[in-house]
């Protein structure tokens, strides 16, 4: 494949007006995108969404004139979670949808992530046409007259995907739930469906104000929320990110039901065969579910690659710590709101509560070293330390894992090892960090 030189692996990200989240690059990045999607279909339309950044608005007109300066017909949704867009991109059968959103990232960071016709994410093929067509874009033929696109706000839309989640939702009468909105992209969504469902809600971030999504809040702040559940003698609470594609959830204690318990509980409801989740996840997790004769499948870091070993393995169910989950035969995307309710689903199908779950399921301790390299490629390659690997492996004796790996942005080599006994698994891994470091200088 082709290097990227915008997309990376989940769309464009980057501080908003910095470049590329520049007003003009954007609109070029939207004319690009329409002139591909044009070739694909004379009549082509794009849904677009933001969550509740600031910049959103910003970066949305940017993105429409670009789409409708080459004839593209643009669906503004408005805010709504990414799941949200991905829904409406499929059942109004639009050609593409895109998701104006940083996530999990502060206010000042933005990110313009788009889906294919399906709801699924863009193709890759796709994505670098459009990257190709970018520097083209000042020699594309004028569109003019009645050939231009325009711009429709769609009314219905938040109505359409409530009411798509609240047909996966169990009965949740009886329950006291309190939701963190992270005010983000859920804050009105959430509270709606749970509501409608039958809990007894208490949301808390569902006001913002462009600049304080995921501020000290959400699924990557969940203190607070832990906080109003224990003393609010709540059965649960739930916590979305900024763009509600994940979600964590603390049980009435307040201990955090991450996603290996939600991966857990998911199969044994669903009878699945297999689970793919990436080489993060916790060993105890690996051991519950071979118990339930049930296979862990794992992938690198990163939801992209999850979805791409479901469906070369043909599964439906796999996902990450962070509380991104896939249901593939019920989304072509990671949703919070719907892994939330389907958790609960599971839960009640099990005949469990989230406090059993987490009891059950026994973390095993995990250390992360990170050691600066001068070639993390290199050393990733080198020998000793593949040897060294190989040691550590056999030290634990099938007890626990070991795993080096490049980080994506910076000359680090991290080291992982998980088992059951922390002082050994830091030994290991203090062992496995000096090696580095030595071939490290070795080679520079």
């Amino acid at each position: 494949m082709s290097e990227r030189k915008y997309f990376g692996t989940d769309g464009v990200r980057a501080v908003a007006g910095e470049f590329p989240l520049t007003a003009a690059w954007v609109m070029n990045l939207g004319a690009a995108a329409g002139e591909v999607l044009k070739r694909q279909n004379p009549r082509a339309s794009v849904v677009i969404g933001k969550d509740t950044r600031q910049s959103g608005d910003m970066l949305e007109a940017a993105l429409a004139a670009g789409l409708t300066a080459r004839g593209v017909t643009v669906i503004h949704v408005g805010v709504l979670p990414t799941p949200g867009v991905s829904y409406l991109t499929r059942h109004l059968g639009a050609d593409a949808g895109v998701v104006i959103s940083a996530s999990h990232n502060p206010y000042q960071d933005n990110g313009i992530k788009f889906f294919g016709p399906g709801g699924q994410k863009l193709s890759d093929a796709t994505e670098l046409e459009i990257e190709a067509a970018i520097d083209e874009v000042p020699t594309f033929a004028p569109v003019t007259g009645v050939a231009l696109g325009s711009v429709t706000n769609y009314a219905e839309a938040e109505r359409l995907y409530v009411n798509y989640l609240r047909s996966h939702a169990p009965d949740l009468s009886g329950l006291k739930v309190a939701l963190d909105c992270a005010n983000g992209a859920a804050y009105r969504v959430a509270p709606k469906v749970f509501q409608a469902a039958g809990a007894d809600v208490f949301a808390v971030y569902t006001t913002p104000d462009g600049h304080n999504i995921n501020r000290g809040c959400g699924s990557t702040h969940l203190e607070h929320l832990q906080q109003i559940v224990r003393g609010g003698s709540y059965d649960l609470g739930v916590a979305f990110d900024g763009d509600a594609d994940r979600a964590l959830l603390v049980d009435s204690r307040g201990n955090v039901i991450q996603g290996d318990h939600m991966l857990l509980l998911a199969a044994r409801a669903r009878g699945e065969a297999a689970v793919v989740t990436t080489i993060m996840a916790n060993m105890g997790l690996e051991v519950k579910l071979r118990e339930s004769g049930i296979r862990l499948e794992r992938t690198a870091v990163g939801d992209r690659y999850v979805h791409e070993r479901l469906h070369e393995q043909g599964l439906t169910l796999g996902g990450e710590q962070s509380g991104h989950v896939l249901f593939l035969d019920v989304s072509p995307t990671g949703d919070g709101v719907l892994t939330a309710l389907l958790t609960l689903r599971a839960m009640q199908a099990q005949g469990t509560t989230l406090d059993a779950l987490h009891d059950e399921l026994v973390m095993f301790p995990q250390t992360l070293v990170n050691v600066r390299v001068g070639d993390k490629k290199a050393i990733s390659r080198d020998a000793e330390v593949q040897q060294a690997v190989s040691a550590a492996e056999a030290r634990l004796n099938g007890r626990g894992r070991v795993n080096l790996r490049p980080s994506g942005t910076e000359n680090l080599i991290r080291v992982m090892v998980e088992g059951p006994d922390e002082a050994e698994i830091h030994e290991v891994a203090a062992g496995l960090a000096r090696v580095v470091e030595e071939r490290g200088r070795v080679g520079a």
